[in-house]
């Protein structure tokens, strides 16, 4: 358990118990790539430790073929032990017959026969090794309709249903952090957190979105539960640890793994109004793949000249780096490329005496062993280390690759982005009708929120207001605040993101 101002975990039990019907608020901060969860009894925040050494834990499940269950980096542990080295062997799945005649009745043998059929084939897409299934990003699909079901070893199952344990296993840690026991039918009242829009394009995908997160809070015992938009929690939490302050304009930047939220409110000596929010489908996933595309992909062989004897003749062409592009960069997907049709072009140019056969072993220990996660892990780091220094070492020893990238060539790379950072910011100010110099103040938190280059842009244009705020709690410290003050909103009402007036 963390704790904010002192509280020891043994006297803050006791004190629920002596006091039996005092009420604590509860956040759910459920995030595209972490979670985190926080309790508020009117004074003091607690972070619950849902890992063994931090409050943060990875937004992952996995399932075995026995559908035994695992969550956080456990999941993520586990699916990287049993895909290392494994060779993907894909096979066509019959899922029918058809009929090619209705077949007749001989005459001379008196028997009826049988017309011809043959055998229907689905997608070649079924894993018979396939140890277990890895879910990491699933809130990503919960405002997509498409989305409803998935398929697990031959079951279907619901998108509720895998998102479900990792709900369950962060209850558990808050209950164990109370004292209370582990009974789902009791139920634990909560706030969860969510982001100005879910990723999808179909019309009410944000209330889809909202129904299935409720089901399955409900499901994992956290009931009754409210939702909270989570740049607006953020910005709860910072206003209850400074109260002093009134009259304020203030815009919080929630800037994370998936998404991009922003808040601006006004404070008042009774609460705070609501101005306007805003939400993009931006984060630091997107940072992470276009970092592996600018600086790595040259190193396993993209953009190299394949030449090879076909039919008796030479051909000459770019090798086909496309094909494998996209399952590189989704590192849950990745161990597909260990099968044949991929590691065999590999092979060939590692066969070649030149100086372009050590990228392609590079590459071919990237997917037999599937190191991806490796890769984006330090991929992750090297991007901590640019928040504080010039330049960084991208280190992955699993693939024999050190090299250094400076802050202005990583600034470079993601140039994209923080043009949609700035376009994102500006409309969020005109949606509240304001200009940069009436912001009183701007809250800097998220993961993504740490990239000097995002601050500078910050400051270049809110000069000196610009604040950091508990990046990676501050959603579920202000979750657990807007509980304790009944500040959630139930499925019932509006959804969030309407313009309110919220009571301090």
């Amino acid at each position: 358990m963390q704790e904010k101002e002192g509280v020891d975990q043994p006297a803050f039990q006791k004190q629920q118990k002596a006091e039996g019907s005092h009420r604590v608020g509860v956040g759910l901060d459920f995030g595209t790539s972490n979670s985190a969860a926080a309790i508020f009894d009117g004074t003091t925040v607690t972070m619950a430790m849902l890992e063994a050494q931090t409050p943060v834990m990875p937004t992952a499940t996995y399932l075995d073929r026995e559908l035994n269950t695992c969550t956080g980096q456990e999941a993520i542990d586990t699916y990287i032990a049993r895909n290392q080295g494994r060779k993907v062997e894909l096979s066509v799945e019959v899922i029918g017959e058809a009929r090619m005649s209705t077949g007749h009745f001989d005459a001379e043998t008196r028997q009826h026969v049988e017309g011809d059929t043959h055998a229907v084939y689905g997608h070649a897409f079924n894993d018979g090794g396939m140890p277990g299934r890895l879910f990491r990003g699933i809130k990503r699909l919960l405002g997509h309709a498409s989305s409803e079901r998935v398929e697990v070893f031959g079951r279907s199952f619901r998108l509720v249903a895998l998102i479900t344990p990792v709900l369950l296993r962060i209850r558990k840690a808050i209950e164990l952090m109370l004292g209370q026991p582990h009974d789902s039918r009791q139920g634990l009242q909560a706030c969860i957190g969510h982001p100005v829009n879910f990723e999808g394009r179909e019309a009410g995908h944000n209330v889809l979105a909202l129904q299935r997160l409720h089901e399955a809070c409900g499901y994992a015992g956290l009931k009754p539960c409210t939702f909270y938009p989570e740049p607006t929690a953020a910005a709860l939490s910072y206003m209850q640890a400074n109260p002093a302050h009134h009259g304020e304009l203030l815009l919080t930047v929630d800037f994370g793994g998936g998404t991009l939220d922003l808040c601006i409110l006004r404070r008042k000596d009774d609460g705070f109004d609501v101005l306007a929010v805003h939400g993009i489908a931006l984060g630091g996933d997107l940072i992470d793949q276009l970092v592996f595309r600018k600086f790595l992909f040259p190193l396993l062989g993209k953009g190299e000249r394949w030449q090879r004897v076909d039919d008796g003749y030479v051909i000459d062409s770019i090798f086909p780096f496309e094909q494998y592009e996209e399952l590189l960069l989704n590192w849950t997907v990745s161990y597909m490329l260990n099968q044949n049709t991929y590691t065999t072009p590999v092979m060939d140019m590692m066969r070649k005496e030149s100086a372009v056969s050590g990228k392609f072993s590079r590459l071919y220990e990237l997917i037999t062993q599937n190191y991806s996660y490796q890769v984006f892990q330090a991929i992750r780091n090297c991007k901590a280390e640019l928040s504080s220094r010039e330049s960084a070492q991208l280190d992955i020893p699993e693939i024999d690759i050190t090299l250094t990238i400076t802050r202005d060539a990583f600034e470079e790379c993601i140039a994209e982005p923080l043009e949609r950072f700035d376009e994102a910011v500006r409309q969020v100010m005109d949606m509240a009708g304001t200009t940069a110099d009436e912001i009183s103040l701007v809250l800097r938190t998220g993961g993504s929120s740490l990239i000097p280059a995002v601050k500078h842009r910050l400051e270049e244009r809110f000069g000196g207001r610009v604040v950091e705020h508990d990046p990676f709690i501050s959603v579920a410290t202000g979750l657990a605040i807007a509980d304790y003050y009944n500040h959630g909103v139930s499925l019932d009402a509006e959804p969030s993101g309407s313009i309110t007036h919220v009571p301090a």
